[in-house]
């Protein structure tokens, strides 16, 4: 049974991230952690009568976050009545990044799903403060996240973005392949090329990536540099009809610097596909 976490500040990108979730794991038994986090916003010099006003606050807050998480564990269930899918709800006052990274590990949580948009609707940034801190911190986990106001559709045409640098594992593939199982779904592999070729150590992880995905449809494409990465990304993704982008998370790859500012407000924005990231062990 696969486990998943679902983040929610409560809006309906959040809400969204979790219905599409249900939809890309619909023939999967599946048990769902939907997890909203609150701030305590106390002062931390306070007198001792001002203490009580912390803890009404939190009460109210805690209060508050099961209240709205019993209302979206109520929709979903009556969303996926006929999947074999079940939801449990957590409601922590910590941060989101560190809270995700301890039910990661209590949980053993295969994937995270969150949109990319909270309650703010803040349309200048990448893909939300909280989601481009979850990318970064989140280790040992995959993350899916998943555009505003993004209506499911089947992820029949999967762009997996790779410079071929570094040696990919078939189990640091695993998500990719298992999502491309479940819809049969046709892999582009997309190389973004400054050299004509390819030096010995990318023709060697070029190879090795081949072997793993014997097994699935793929096609190899070479796309050159003619403007920014994430514009000939962007291109890509509409010419060949994309619906999910997959990217490897290491150091110094394709992603370690999209979700760096100030690149980050240039070329997320508008993403319009989900978008899976592998953080991979070293």
């Amino acid at each position: 049974m696969k486990r998943i976490l679902v983040p929610t500040d409560f809006s309906d990108n959040a809400y969204c991230a979790l219905f599409y979730a249900t939809r890309l794991f619909k023939n999967e038994s599946c048990e769902f952690f939907i997890l909203n986090t609150f701030d305590v916003d106390t002062p931390v010099l306070t007198s001792r009568i001002d203490t009580s006003k912390g803890d009404l606050l939190y009460q109210q807050l805690s209060n508050e976050s099961q209240d709205k998480l019993k209302e979206t564990k109520h929709s979903i269930v009556r969303d996926t009545e006929d999947f074999d899918h079940t939801f449990e709800i957590i409601s922590v006052s910590k941060k989101l990044p560190e809270t995700i990274n301890k039910t990661i590990k209590n949980k053993e949580i295969d994937f995270v799903v969150m949109g990319t948009k909270g309650a703010s609707g803040v349309k200048e940034v990448f893909m939300g403060s909280n989601a481009v801190k979850v990318i970064q911190k989140i280790k040992g986990c995959p993350i899916l996240t998943v555009p505003n106001q993004f209506d499911f559709e089947k992820p029949i045409e999967i762009a997996f973005a790779t410079d071929f640098r570094r040696f990919y594992s078939k189990e640091e593939l695993e998500p990719l392949m298992r999502i491309a199982s479940f819809f049969d779904s046709n892999i582009r592999i997309m190389h973004i090329h400054e050299d004509e070729k390819l030096d010995e150590v990318q023709e060697h992880n070029f190879k090795k990536l081949k072997e793993h995905l014997k097994d699935h449809k793929y096609s190899m494409h070479w796309v050159s540099k003619f403007n920014k990465k994430s514009e000939v990304i962007k291109t890509f993704i509409t010419k060949m009809n994309i619906n999910m982008l997959v990217m490897l998370r290491y150091r110094h790859s394709l992603i370690e610097s999209f979700t760096r500012e100030p690149i980050v407000k240039k070329i997320g924005f508008d993403a319009a596909i989900p978008f899976l990231v592998i953080p991979t062990a070293g």
